[in-house]
């Protein structure tokens, strides 16, 4: 393959990448609110947006391989990635709603709400109290399944523009040229969610939010939602 046309081929992967992940709030968004949400520190988000990232990028570089080794045409794989890229938007929005759903839930058995009680004396106080406090260690192990949720619904989202990139160092056997391509997309990517993801993220940290911390969860779970229909809509 001409040096020239790989240099052009790689600049276009790493505009591509950037672009494509700048553009999709699907790639950042969850990652954001649910950190936010769930009290995720930032190493943690960050490992878990790079996981998610790489089950993203890697799964259309395998379909996409295994598209050239068996002769299939691209506009082929681009029907495969179209039929991802609709599964994927129905998954997250599913999640977003379940999730939501389960925030709002918790959200209201935390309202707070007022006791009084009553003493031989004839002297009564009253005091606040909300059940979601009582009861929080509990709830929040069972969040660890999150993660692992993000990750599917990352792992069938594709990445469309990929598969023409690598389609023509492909066409003209240059193995080495496809995993360039392949590789500096990815590092745009990935690249781009963990920036966009650390930042956000570090801001939202320090941002106090207490009228609403009781529905911070159903909150979280409705944004999700709405960027998984906005994605399906836009078709970004």
């Amino acid at each position: 393959m001409h040096e020239t046309t790989l240099i052009v081929l790689l600049g276009t992967a790493l505009s591509i990448g950037f672009i494509h992940t700048l553009i999709g709030p699907d790639h950042y968004l969850p990652f954001i609110l649910l950190a936010k949400a769930r009290g995720w520190r930032l190493g943690r988000t960050l490992a878990i947006t790079l996981w998610c990232g790489l089950g993203h990028v890697l799964s259309s570089v395998l379909i996409g391989l295994v598209g050239i080794a068996a002769g299939i045409a691209i506009s082929k794989l681009e029907g495969i990635e179209s039929v991802r890229g609709g599964l994927a938007s129905w998954l997250l929005i599913g999640f977003g709603l379940a999730y939501g759903i389960w925030g709002l839930r918790r959200g209201l058995r935390g309202k707070v709400h007022t006791h009084r009680h009553f003493h031989d004396d004839g002297i009564s106080h009253a005091h606040d109290h909300a059940h979601i406090k009582e009861h929080s260690h509990i709830h929040e192990d069972k969040g660890k399944i999150t993660p692992w949720a993000l990750f599917i619904i990352f792992a069938f989202g594709p990445c469309e523009p990929l598969i023409p990139l690598v389609m023509v160092p492909a066409s003209q056997h240059s193995w080495w040229g496809v995993a360039l391509v392949a590789l500096v997309f990815g590092v745009a990517t990935i690249g781009t969610m963990m920036v966009i993801v650390g930042l956000s993220s570090y801001g939202l940290l320090r941002l106090q939010v207490r009228p609403l911390e009781r529905y911070v969860h159903a909150l979280a779970g409705g944004m999700i939602a709405l960027s998984g229909m906005a994605i399906m809509v836009l078709g970004v």
